[in-house]
């Protein structure tokens, strides 16, 4: 029989944050797989926990998740480990866990410390609805697609940032999201932990003037649901009913749907619509 992949969340800072049964897990598995193998003696050795170690990171872990998985298959239990935090939550995890999946290998995920939900709950910011984006991704084009989505966005959004891309990352965010409230959490669950409230503006300019230190988390409030309503409004203004139509048939909406979008965008009723292109349909082709 196969194995099972253990996905065991870690402390964030203070070593003291591990639950009793991640500790249990880690002395029983057959093999732990770690970001950084230096990290985890370091917690290993604080618990007295002697097993075997190997390294599993976002540079190997196509190649890595394969090998890892034969000894699954063999019948061995394997944990996964982050430097800091739940596995798989911006981390390689994710595509083992994947590939375990595929294979009918079992996962089993150890709950415990994870960085954006202790960010969220001291943050004062709403946690009713939030998102998770993480890192901005490197690429141009998908951050400028995880930007241009933001500007719109009316849950908390949540973002990681290392200290040395913390300046031009915030300049990013102010620009497609506006000076809205957020608060900046560092160097969670240690000595110097810290929850700032602020604005994007206000962060802008306090690390103009200070150097970033620690790890970050940015939880930044959702847009305005009024204002939304208001430039959406505007931006349908300058489409023709035919072109505003247009873009949900386009987007596999029949022709029923895309009417009741657009009487929803516009504020008017599915009726009203549907007469607008009548009237429009019969003046262009008269009798």
């Amino acid at each position: 029989m196969a194995g099972t992949l253990y996905l065991c969340a870690t402390p964030i800072g203070n070593l003291g944050d591990i639950t009793l049964r991640v500790l249990d897990t880690l002395k029983e598995v057959d093999l732990i797989a770690a970001e950084d193998t230096r990290n985890t003696l370091g917690l290993l050795n604080h618990y007295g926990i002697k097993k075997p170690l190997t390294s599993y990171h976002e540079h190997n872990k196509f190649e890595k998740a394969d090998e890892l998985i034969r000894q699954l298959l063999l019948g061995k239990n394997i944990a996964v480990v982050t430097d800091a935090g739940t596995p798989a939550i911006s981390d390689p995890g994710e595509v083992l866990a994947a590939k375990c999946l595929e294979q009918g290998i079992r996962v089993s995920s150890l709950p415990g410390a994870c960085a954006l939900i202790t960010a969220l709950t001291m943050s004062g910011m709403s946690a009713r609805r939030f998102c998770f984006e993480g890192f901005l991704p490197p690429d141009k084009k998908e951050r400028a697609h995880v930007l241009d989505r933001l500007s719109m966005e009316e849950r908390t959004t949540i973002f990681y940032e290392a200290p040395h891309h913390l300046k031009s990352t915030l300049r990013e965010l102010l620009s497609a999201a506006g000076d809205r409230k957020m608060t900046i959490c560092r160097e969670l669950t240690k000595k110097f932990e810290e929850a700032v409230p602020t604005t994007l503006q206000g962060a802008v300019d306090y690390y103009e003037e200070n150097t970033p230190r620690g790890e970050y988390v940015l939880v930044i409030a959702g847009a305005d649901p009024e204002e939304n309503r208001r430039r959406k409004e505007q931006d349908w203004q300058t489409l023709s009913l035919e072109e505003h139509m247009r873009i949900y048939e386009d987007r596999g909406c029949d022709r029923k749907e895309a009417m009741k979008k657009v009487a929803a965008d516009r504020g008017v009723s599915k009726r009203d619509i549907y007469n607008a292109l009548l009237s429009k349909e019969e003046s262009d082709y008269p009798v």
